[in-house]
């Protein structure tokens, strides 16, 4: 089953409520488990893996736009290609980013964060499927074996927040 770009986020807020996820009451464990489930499913109006158009990563660190909380970001993001004249020479599809983004509360173990100490798993195009499940097993080994992220995964956040958004 295929969904449309533009209802993306509202599918992923129905499986993260299929699995329980809400303010207050999440855990990163549940939350991943949904994200793992979205960014599974085809989505409709997107360039193909091929030409990096549906990805996924994980940022992390403390921003103006979370009221400079500690937060953590599972996002998807969507080359679409619905507009333009794709005979153009410079025509560029439109990026899109589907996130769950959980803010926590200060724990001084964060400090690093509000010193430039957050990051990003990097964007990862693996096709949906088994490529894309390796790719989100590695994506979090990688959460498991950092200390700062593995604190954060632990952790229950206090806010979420699913949004798409064009990407920057």
């Amino acid at each position: 089953m295929s969904i449309s770009w533009r209802s993306s986020a509202a599918v992923f807020e129905q499986i993260l409520g299929r699995h329980g996820v809400a303010a207050g009451a999440c855990t990163m464990e549940v939350a991943w488990a949904a994200f793992e489930e979205f960014v599974q499913m085809p989505v409709e109006g997107v360039e193909g893996s091929e030409d990096d158009g549906d990805g996924f990563i994980v940022e992390w660190g403390v921003w103006d736009w979370t009221g400079n909380r500690p937060a953590l970001s599972l996002g998807r993001l969507l080359a679409i290609n619905e507009d333009g004249d794709r005979q153009d020479p410079y025509w560029q599809p439109q990026y899109w980013k589907v996130e769950f983004q959980a803010c926590f509360t200060e724990d001084p173990a964060w400090a690093a964060l509000h010193s430039g100490g957050g990051g990003n798993s990097g964007f990862d195009h693996a096709a949906i499927g088994k490529p894309r499940a390796d790719a989100l097993a590695a994506t979090r080994r990688y959460i498991d074996q950092d200390p700062l992220l593995s604190a954060m995964w632990r952790s229950a956040p206090i806010d979420i927040e699913v949004t798409l958004d064009p990407a920057e």
